[in-house]
């Protein structure tokens, strides 16, 4: 008598992962490669609160207080000084069962009587701009430097890597420290451009790696056939297949680039009265830490609130370009597949 041989059924996890393969590709069947990016970002929970959270702060700081010479709804602007005697300089904001009671100096006052709430929003201001502008300037000097060295090789790649190495090399607080010192004034807007020409060193490699993988690919075979120029590959062909990489870590860099700030300020390296950021508010009130700790909780809350937010959103960004970071699906799904 013949005995049928036993066949091992294939492990659970082998047939969840394709039955997670089959549902993903029949969900984005027929959507271009931005329509499955921005599918899979808005799916992000943390990524969406992050950047509501983060659009709400910028609103309030901008229509609060006013931007440039278009005046805000708040009545009160960074500079004047007001009476303390009637609350003391605390906060008024008040919430409790009956609601939420605002006041008129809900942040509360620093010792001359200056309203905390439109200093906090202009220091948000001046940071979120210095994070801006230190964000665009590192990318745009890293794509560069990356692209050329990943490209060219040789000699080129030479000459930028050991530039970028040297940068690496010296503590990017020291260099921050003595460029905001030298050529930023204690201004928001040139510190944010001197600390961009220290900040671009990751990125740099980041995108020379990404190139070095990109040129040795059919398409760009192609384009050289076709007779296109060095210049026309690189941005026109290769930058878009590592715009992932550039985008995740530009908002990863702007993280970074606010706590940079707010280091510096804190240390009296950055931004400087009569100018505002969140980190020079905390420097220049920290002598009253043990008698008015409030000032100390606003400046600080919205520089965590910033930095948790972008990096958030920088996390969201990930798992969406990255086809890998898939999520196991729910038991509805596998009984429907």
């Amino acid at each position: 008598m013949t005995q049928t041989p036993l066949t091992t059924p294939p492990p659970a996890e082998d047939a969840t992962e394709k039955l997670e393969n089959a549902i993903e590709l029949k969900e984005v069947e027929g959507l271009s490669q931005g329509q499955i990016v921005f599918r899979r970002f808005i799916r992000h929970k943390g990524a969406m609160i992050a950047g509501g959270v983060l659009i709400g702060i910028i609103l309030l700081a901008t229509t609060s207080i006013g931007i440039g010479p278009v005046d805000g709804w708040w009545q009160w602007d960074h500079i004047r000084t007001h009476d303390t005697a009637v609350a003391g300089g605390r906060p008024t904001l008040q919430v409790g069962l009956d609601g939420i009671r605002v006041g008129d100096f809900p942040f509360g006052q620093d010792e001359i009587g200056r309203d905390l709430f439109a200093r906090v929003m202009f220091g948000t201001q001046r940071s979120l701009t210095v994070m801006v502008l230190i964000g665009l300037l590192a990318t745009t000097i890293g794509i560069t430097f990356g692209a050329l060295s990943g490209f060219f090789r040789g000699r080129v790649d030479t000459l930028l890597m050991r530039l970028t190495d040297m940068v690496i090399t010296i503590p990017i607080i020291v260099v921050g420290a003595v460029l905001g010192k030298a050529f930023g004034g204690g201004n928001a807007v040139l510190l944010g451009l001197a600390l961009g020409l220290v900040t671009w060193t990751t990125m740099s490699r980041l995108v020379r790696g990404d190139f070095l993988s990109l040129r040795e690919r059919e398409f760009v075979d192609a384009a050289r056939v076709a007779g296109a120029s060095n210049a026309r590959i690189m941005f026109k062909h290769m930058l878009p297949n590592a715009i992932g990489v550039i985008i995740v870590n530009t908002t990863l860099l702007m993280a970074s680039a606010i706590i940079l700030e707010t280091s510096l300020s804190y240390l009296g390296f950055g931004v400087s009265a009569p100018d505002v950021s969140l980190g020079q508010l905390i420097n220049e009130y920290q002598s009253a830490f043990s008698t008015r700790p409030w000032l100390f909780w606003w400046p600080g809350l919205f520089i965590i609130a910033i930095a948790l937010c972008v990096n958030f959103i920088g996390d969201g960004l990930r798992d969406a370009f990255d086809p890998r970071q898939r999520k196991i699906p729910s038991k509805r799904k596998l009984r429907q597949g």
